[in-house]
């Protein structure tokens, strides 16, 4: 299998935008871009809301059934790892090998001297390509970068010859993630973590690198954009340099995960991509649920309840839910309005509040990062919510649509061109 040049994850809680989404993508077919549509959905997720990676494959199938989509389209076991892997293999297609909890921790001596001894060959001054500056690489980098990255891509290794195993090489695209860590990789680290991806035979067709800034849950990037763009282009020269170098697979392209929202950095991202004719394959979660709670206030009457509701428990519920997401939200509490306040809304102030419009007065950013990692509620609500998405889907679908196709897709990849 071969993930095409452009590719979006399309994260949907819910199971229920399927069509939405993929219209979006649709649309910007229709513009003579083709972009290949990857449902992903984790563990995490499943877990709290209740489904099974079958079901994000049936919401893709009915989705492509539907509108008659005759393009590649993906279902991807997002961040997983060892101890849920086989949860996804009969459902999934495209597998993000999470392994941020093994960087740091030491490999065998034997292995980093192995690596050090083999990829010494680059030690000097090593001129990339696409860097103004060249690589100052020695020994004593290529061992520390070994002793910090080598275990966890073994781990990467292991979980692609199990998935191999189960599913037979080459039926699925394998994604290497290395952005849940604390510090973003240099472009030597980059070099050395994808030349030992090589060494473990992983034909990785994206890697989600960490990025410098914060790249919170459902708002803009926080951070130096400069600095981002700077680092942004130095990756895609490295991966460039590294798929002729170690044998990686021509499409090999940067992921970008949490990427729904950061608007700032979208056309850094679209210039770096035309720079250098590269892909880009970019994730967005729950940008979609947020696009349905938004939907339903605008319906009013039950669904506005229903999305009132959701932030009143929210709110009580606030350590519970913020702690699993503490790294990827950053919210002012003294920002947050009461429920009392919420209660007086009307549908229009409910939407405002809460969608991505950083011209609107009314857009709260700490009031949209806790509904974000709110679906837990609208969860415990069962058929009561999922009903409502049923009732008022013309409203929500409109909002999916126009989200992707306006705030993401038109931005990111049709600058590109």
């Amino acid at each position: 299998m071969i993930l095409e040049k452009y590719s979006f994850g399309i994260g949907d809680r819910f199971c229920h935008q399927g069509k939405a989404q993929l219209s979006a993508l649709m649309k910007a077919n229709e513009q003579g871009l083709n972009i290949t549509p990857v449902w992903n959905k984790s563990h995490r997720e499943h877990t709290i809301i209740g489904t099974t990676p079958a079901d994000t494959r049936q919401e893709a199938l009915d989705a492509v059934k539907a509108l008659k989509w005759d393009g590649p389209y993906f279902v991807d076991a997002d961040h997983i790892g060892p101890g849920n892997v086989d949860q996804f293999i009969e459902s999934s297609d495209f597998f993000t090998l999470d392994v941020a909890d093994f960087i740091g921790r030491p490999a065998d001596k034997s292995d980093v001297d192995a690596f050090v001894k083999k990829y010494g060959r680059y030690i000097g001054s090593l001129a990339v390509e696409g860097i103004e500056r060249n690589l100052d690489v020695s020994e004593e980098r290529i061992r520390a970068i070994s002793g910090k990255f080598l275990l966890a891509v073994k781990q990467a290794g292991g979980i692609y010859r199990h998935i191999t195993e189960a599913k037979g090489a080459g039926s699925f695209i394998t994604e290497v993630s290395m952005d849940e860590t604390d510090q973003p990789q240099t472009p030597v680290e980059m070099l050395f973590i994808l030349a030992a991806i090589a060494e473990e035979g992983i034909p990785a067709q994206t890697i989600a690198p960490k990025f410098t800034g914060r790249f919170n849950k459902g708002v803009d990037y926080v951070g130096d954009v400069s600095a981002f763009a700077k680092e942004f282009e130095e990756d895609l020269a490295v991966v460039h340099f590294a798929v002729s170098e170690f044998g990686l697979p021509e499409n090999l392209k940067l992921s970008i995960h949490s990427g729904s929202d950061k608007f700032s950095i979208y056309g850094p991202i679209a210039g770096a991509l035309k720079k250098f004719d590269a892909g880009l394959h970019i994730k967005t979660a729950g940008t979609t649920w947020l696009e349905e709670l938004i939907g339903l206030a605008m319906a009013g009457g039950d669904g506005l309840s229903i999305a009132k509701e959701v932030y009143a428990k929210a709110l009580m519920r606030f350590g519970e839910l913020c702690g699993p997401y503490a790294t990827v939200i950053d919210i002012d509490t003294a920002e947050l309005p009461t429920p009392e306040q919420v209660d007086d809304w009307d549908g229009q102030s409910f939407a405002s509040a809460l969608r991505h419009d950083q011209s609107c007065g009314q857009y709260n950013p700490n009031f949209r990062q806790l509904l974000h990692v709110a679906y837990k509620i609208a969860a415990e609500m069962g058929t009561r919510f999922t009903n409502a998405l049923d009732r008022h889907e013309d409203i929500i679908a409109q909002n999916v649509a126009e989200n992707i196709y306006e705030r993401h897709v038109r931005p990111v990849f049709m600058e590109a061109r």
